[in-house]
């Protein structure tokens, strides 16, 4: 028999699981931030793992991926996209095959949402560039996510997704250097942006302890634009 061909008893199950950003404020500033669940059973018992499930039988993998989220987690992201399929033959002591969805999701929304939900117990937000050992290749799972994530941002508008839906182009710049990991230069970045047609500008503007800031919207009917070079 060919080793490519299952033998009997040698199922290959489909899961999804999925890896949700958000920013989180902590004293100092804003983190870039991933919920994980600690599980409960074997294999990998008591350890931190990516949140996800089993699909249904008549269970399309989109829907299969929002609903194990929510049941793991009491979240629904504002964004939700298919990352890569993992399939590794020693990722599991069984055969599984995991599809792996990204999420974005407005930390005010995080806070909303389990305000209604509440917050499994089993659940916490832990900072994407200090991720403990997770279960079976989900810290492989995650770096892959957070790479995926810190090249898109420069060329879609993916920041939308962490983002309420009108803002400041200082809080979109914090946005970006979070995700980035690094500062980004503030007048390169507001030229870079005022120069673009994906902002709206707004009658409103941000109150606080400095001058009125503006607020901006993204321009849902503009082709997205690179950015081009983010200098720090």
């Amino acid at each position: 028999m060919s080793q490519l061909s299952p033998g009997p008893g040698d199922a290959i199950r489909v899961a999804v699981s999925a890896v949700i950003f958000s920013l989180r404020s902590d004293p100092d500033a804003d983190r870039l931030m991933i919920p994980l669940v600690r599980r409960t059973r074997a294999p990998h018992e008591g350890m931190w793992a990516l949140p996800g499930g089993w699909p249904g039988t008549t269970e399309g993998l989109d829907d299969a991926a929002a609903r194990t989220l929510a049941e793991t987690t009491a979240l629904t992201p504002s964004y939700l996209e298919q990352l890569y399929t993992f399939g590794d033959v020693d990722r599991s002591p069984t055969r599984v095959v995991s599809v792996v969805y990204w999420a974005l999701l407005r930390s005010d929304l995080v806070d909303a949402q389990r305000a209604v939900a509440g917050a499994p117990e089993n659940v916490e937000w832990f900072d994407v560039d200090d991720l403990p050992a997770l279960a079976f290749d989900h810290n492989h799972i995650a770096g892959y996510a957070l790479w995926r994530l810190r090249n898109k941002v420069g060329y879609s508008r993916i920041a939308a997704g962490l983002l309420p839906d009108e803002f400041t182009l200082t809080e979109l710049r914090e946005v970006y250097e979070t995700v980035l990991g690094r500062r980004l230069d503030p007048s390169n970045f507001r030229r870079l942006l005022e120069g673009s047609e994906e902002l709206v500008p707004t009658e409103s503007f941000r109150t606080g302890k400095h001058r009125p800031a503006r607020l901006y919207r993204y321009n849902a009917d503009a082709e997205v634009e690179t950015l081009g070079p983010l200098e720090a």
